[in-house]
């Protein structure tokens, strides 16, 4: 029987997940919708990250919403990327608007909101919500609403 590039290979062969995860960078391809403004709305249910203080773990649900101007993020690469956090002791203000502030140089979207939503934890609760939105964007708003 032959084989065809779409049958199912089993393989005793694992992926090095942690490599894959260690060695991420962002990755994006061309918007190729530019004829009309559209909303991109993606979530993360399993973020974690460590609390820099007490070196326990922190869960969240990160939820990324934007408008996409010239460029669209590849899913994988972000897969990855926010992967990189689960070991990183870092705040949740400070993990929320980093992802921002990497998705945004990469991206250089018409708008762009990026929500942390994190499990409670010492009976607080924390959502953290960073938006972005292009000076050259005008007041017709999809994703950022003041």
């Amino acid at each position: 029987m032959k084989k065809s590039d779409h049958d199912l290979v089993l393989s005793t062969q694992r992926a090095d997940g942690r490599k894959q995860i260690a060695d991420a960078k962002l990755l994006r391809f061309k918007n190729r919708t530019l004829h009309r403004r559209y909303v991109i709305d993606m979530s993360s249910p399993e973020f974690t990250c460590i609390c820099p203080v007490s070196g326990f773990p922190d869960f969240a649900t990160l939820h990324i919403q934007y408008v996409p101007k010239d460029w669209c993020v590849e899913l994988k690469s972000l897969k990855l990327y926010i992967n990189q956090f689960r070991d990183q002791g870092i705040y949740h203000e400070d993990v929320t608007n980093k992802i921002m502030d990497e998705l945004v140089k990469l991206l250089d979207p018409w708008e762009m909101k990026v929500v942390a939503d994190f499990q409670v934890r010492g009976n607080i609760k924390t959502i953290i919500t960073a938006g972005h939105t292009h000076k050259k964007c005008g007041k017709d708003r999809l994703v950022v609403k003041a």
